[in-house]
């Protein structure tokens, strides 16, 4: 009983917050043009303004589970769901907290100084890759992610590897590290391992004990591959979350690595990550024009109803999204099972221009 009623007044707030922040008349033409599948398959969206959940919203739709088909499920508040790779940008903050910890000397170090038993690979350009190339997808190595329905993507490959990272360092240089990005799955595996070498815990350990639980995240999975006999959960696409905790990693973004009171993140970190590094031509959400990439991190610049609107976003597959905007004090999550359909990457997008902002810039003073 007592969980039923903070539930009922949980939603409660959220509904007055709700009505004082969101034109609500918007906001219903969103849900409806969800229910009637002008968006299929959305399973949840969230939004919060100036540090509140002001809107929360879960859909029932078809989902999987490590490749596994569930059918048509219910989403909810308590829904553990796959994060695809939004887990690159949660990688990246592991990278940024065992820097902090000085487990991690340096971004700029040289990755084969850490991996002395892939040194047969530690040869010509290949010997100059940094952690910073691989956190920023420059590492100058051969890899293709664009059709995840191929048996040729690398990632997938890789997944079926024995040693993603011997398979990773395998690849042959194609350009100079540190000059043109590839999205490269590839690359935020090397930065778990490095993790793992480093502070000697698995990312996955290291996150709940440094990322998460200080975050108030207690639950989550992150998955392994079967194959992979290093036994380093998957980096690029592994991590299980709530779309409510997925909110909180926007929030510990756009709050400069502070969690309420506490700094998880060092505000340097957050500011390095969302620096805007190389053009990366191969984003999902192209209608932003030329997107940026930083440290696992989208950048985007907009207009939307006359303001200009500067986004950084964690993307991932099927329509895991956090948007994030500094400026206007908004974070944006959505969750969905759209997965390999490349004709809906833009949905989320789309609904954050033509239904959220216009929902609270008509709520929100000029």
């Amino acid at each position: 009983m007592k969980r039923l009623l903070i539930t009922f007044f949980y939603f409660l707030n959220l509904y007055y917050a709700n009505s004082q922040t969101i034109n609500s008349n918007v906001i219903h033409s969103m849900e409806a043009a969800i229910d009637d599948s002008s968006y299929p398959n959305i399973h949840s969206i969230l939004i919060s303004y100036n540090n509140k959940i002001v809107y929360e919203k879960y859909w029932t739709g078809k989902d999987r589970k490590e490749s596994v088909d569930l059918g048509i499920i219910k989403h909810g508040v308590d829904s553990l769901h796959a994060m695809q790779s939004i887990s690159k940008s949660i990688t990246s903050a592991c990278v940024g907290i065992a820097l902090a910890q000085g487990k991690i000397k340096s971004i700029d170090e040289k990755i084969f100084n850490l991996f002395p038993e892939y040194k047969g690979q530690d040869t010509g350009l290949k010997s100059t890759i940094t952690i910073k190339d691989l956190l920023t997808m420059t590492a100058g190595l051969q890899w293709n992610e664009d059709d995840y329905n191929s048996p040729e993507n690398n990632e997938i490959i890789m997944g079926d590897s024995p040693d993603p990272v011997a398979y990773v360092l395998s690849q042959p240089m194609v350009s100079t590290p540190g000059k043109v990005f590839t999205y490269n799955g590839g690359a935020t595996q090397v930065l778990a391992a490095i993790i793992q070498k480093t502070t000697g815990k698995p990312i996955d350990v290291f996150a709940k004990e440094y990322l998460f639980t200080p975050m108030g995240i207690t639950n989550f999975k992150w998955t392994t591959t079967t194959a992979d006999n290093s036994n380093i959960p998957d980096a690029f696409s592994g991590v299980y979350l709530r779309s409510r905790d997925l909110m909180k990693f926007g929030l510990l973004y756009m709050n400069n690595g502070k969690c309420e009171s506490k700094q998880i993140l060092p505000a340097s970190w957050v500011k390095q990550s969302l620096t805007p590094y190389i053009i990366a031509d191969d984003g999902s959400d192209k209608d932003f024009g030329k997107s940026k990439y930083g440290f696992q991190w989208w950048m985007f610049d907009d207009t939307i109803m006359n303001r200009p609107v500067p986004l950084f976003a964690g993307v991932g597959n099927g329509g895991q999204r956090v948007f994030v905007d500094k400026d206007n004090k908004i974070v944006v999550v959505f969750t969905g099972g759209n997965y390999r359909m490349p004709g809906r990457y833009l949905n989320p997008y789309n609904i954050l221009k033509k239904f959220i902002y216009p929902a609270l810039f008509k709520k929100m003073k000029a």
